[in-house]
């Protein structure tokens, strides 16, 4: 098996399977969405016919959400799966959250926290969509004074007790609205099940330390998540590694010669700690830095092999090769267009 073409083909970079931008997300389970502007690009270029039109009116409608939630970052998930996840991934993602605070010295009281969220739930109740500034000047408007920083903390955490999910989509800021109740109806073994086979159904080969990476959880769930469909997984070595590798994983449908450019946090990369799969060690600093900033990317043949510059009115690049030549006119021309 060539894992740099089954990690394609499985991610739905090569020969999407789908039509619909809920359809993607489900099959991913959830996306890396840290750059609001660029992860409709990367739920679109998954698409047979990548459309901004499908994004907006999923994303609208609320069949798509965006959240923080895994290791207290901003992902896509659908409707659907949002209970079972916001079950399983919220209580550590508020403890990811509580130490960042801690490391930046920031303390919220209960009675600040239930005080805000009040305010909070306001506000949002209101309009069909707000914004951070929305919740500021509501804020202010009751003489409470609060830096933006700490503003975000209090969203965040409204987010995760689930009183809060994305609201309209913007062209350029995030906006908010009270979430759904719903309930939960699946228990802890099923909701790990159901993660495992979302991560490795859409990312593999992948190692059990991706996967650990990946879903934020500690490795015993991990594990158990493994488990429960250990009957669909199976493992192969890889330059000495073991890469685990889904029953329905994709073979066929690669055609050399391909060239993607893939939006800042997208998937290829963040989903794994072995990116070296698909990424020259020697290039990972143009990829991403130590801080957790990661770059647009141009991919050729599934191999990262340059950067380019998705704001711009014009094509834009540069190759880690300086000798490489590529055409990316048609894959520029399928994100100008989208």
């Amino acid at each position: 098996m060539n894992p740099v073409t089954a990690r394609l083909l499985n991610q739905q970079l090569a020969a999407p399977q789908y039509s619909s931008p809920v359809q993607v997300v489900a099959h991913m389970g959830a996306m890396q969405a840290q750059e609001y502007r660029m992860m409709r690009w990367a739920v679109a270029m998954r698409t047979s016919r990548p459309s901004i039109e499908a994004f907006r009116k999923a994303y609208d409608s609320g069949a798509i959400m965006r959240q923080h939630l895994m290791r207290g970052t901003w992902q896509l998930i659908t409707a659907t799966d949002r209970p079972w996840m916001m079950e399983l991934f919220a209580p550590k993602a508020k403890a990811v959250i509580t130490g960042w605070m801690k490391a930046n010295r920031i303390d919220i009281p209960n009675d600040e926290q239930r005080h805000i969220r009040d305010i909070i739930i306001e506000t949002a109740g209101s309009k069909d969509s707000v914004t951070e500034q929305d919740f500021a000047q509501a804020l202010t408007e009751r003489d409470i004074l609060m830096d933006k920083h700490r503003l975000s903390y209090h969203i965040r955490f409204n987010e995760l007790l689930g009183v809060l999910t994305s609201g309209l989509l913007d062209d350029r800021k995030a906006t908010y609205r009270l979430a759904p109740e719903t309930a939960n109806t699946i228990g802890r073994d099923e909701s790990l099940a159901l993660m495992a086979r979302k991560y490795f159904q859409s990312r593999c080969p992948a190692t059990f330390e991706d996967f650990v990476w990946w879903s934020g959880l500690g490795a015993s769930d991990c594990r158990r998540g493994m488990e429960l469909i250990s009957q669909e997984l199976h493992a192969e070595k890889w330059h000495g590694r073991e890469f685990l590798i889904h029953e329905s994983c994709r073979t066929h449908g690669f055609r050399k010669g391909s060239v993607l450019l893939v939006p800042p946090y997208d998937e290829y990369l963040i989903a794994y700690k072995s990116r070296d799969v698909v990424l020259p060690p020697e290039y990972s600093h143009k990829a991403h830095n130590n801080s957790g900033i990661f770059y647009p990317i141009v991919v050729h043949d599934g191999t990262v092999c340059g950067n380019w510059s998705p704001f711009r009115k014009t094509l834009q690049y540069s190759l880690f090769d300086g000798n490489a030549q590529l055409d990316l006119s048609r894959e520029w021309d399928r994100y100008s267009s989208y």
